[in-house]
Order: C-alpha cells, then structure tokens, then sequence
C-alpha cells in the first residue's frame, strides 16, 4: 500500500477530516464495504471472500471426490445420504467445472461484483465461454 492509499488525518479549520481508502462491492444484490488491507498485520479488516460462494465451490469438490472415490454410487444416492434434494447435489456438482482461475478469484475474493451462485450454476462447460460470460457479461468487470 502506497503513502497516497493509507488512511490519513488531516486538519482543516476546526474540523479533523479523517480518509480511508475502502471499496464497496455488490454481494448478491447487498452492499459490502471492503475493509482496506492493514500494512503492519498484513490483513485486512474484513476478509473479502464471499462465503456462500466458498463454501458451494468446497462442497461441489468434496461430493465430487465422494462420488469418484466410490463412496456413493450415484446423485441420487449421495443426496439421500446428506438429505438434500438431487437436484441440489447436481447444480451443486455443476460447480467442479468452472475453469479453475474462476474458481481461484471466487476463493480469493477476487471475483467479478454481482457474480451469485446462480449464474455459477448456468455457466456453461466451456472455460473460454465461461469466461466470456462471467467476466464480461451481467457479472461486470474483473476487479
């Protein structure tokens, strides 16, 4: 963080003005303010993961590795066992076949603003296409 980007005081008159350098993203259809990044603890004041999407993209890959370590043979069959809906278990498995650096700016928090779970559910299987769609299209620009 530069000198220009770090919180500062700075009196004006009577007045003490104090400036702090935060972002505000769109979280599914909410406001979040960004907590700027702390340089001394090298955290940052609000963690900027969007968790609900997190814990998808987490589950999506434990039921996968479920399903192909033969632990459950089929949806319908893991789903009983979690007691959720099948079709719930195939969206959610859906989520596997996101290209893998969507899946890393969703865990980084670096994700375009807007993008929700259910656009992750419709994107399609080709990773350019996903992209394309993701990236540039209703979800908004990469930040």
């Amino acid at each position: 963080m530069n000198e220009s980007e770090r919180p500062r005081l700075s009196a004006s008159g009577e007045c003490l003005i104090v400036t702090v350098p935060l972002q505000i993203r769109r979280r599914g259809g909410r406001k979040e303010v960004i907590a700027p990044v702390d340089p001394d603890t090298g955290g940052a004041g609000q963690s900027r993961t969007n968790r609900p999407l997190a814990l998808a993209l987490a589950r999506a890959h434990r039921w996968r590795q479920m399903l192909e370590g033969g632990q459950y043979a089929s949806i319908r069959e893991l789903a009983l066992a979690l007691g959720v809906d099948n079709s719930y278990v195939a969206r959610l498995l859906r989520l596997t076949l996101l290209a893998p650096d969507i899946i890393e700016a969703t865990l980084e928090g670096t994700e375009p603003d807007g993008l929700s779970l259910e656009k992750l559910y419709r994107a399609p299987a080709e990773w350019d296409e996903q992209r394309r769609l993701l990236w540039n299209g209703a979800a908004g620009q990469q930040s």
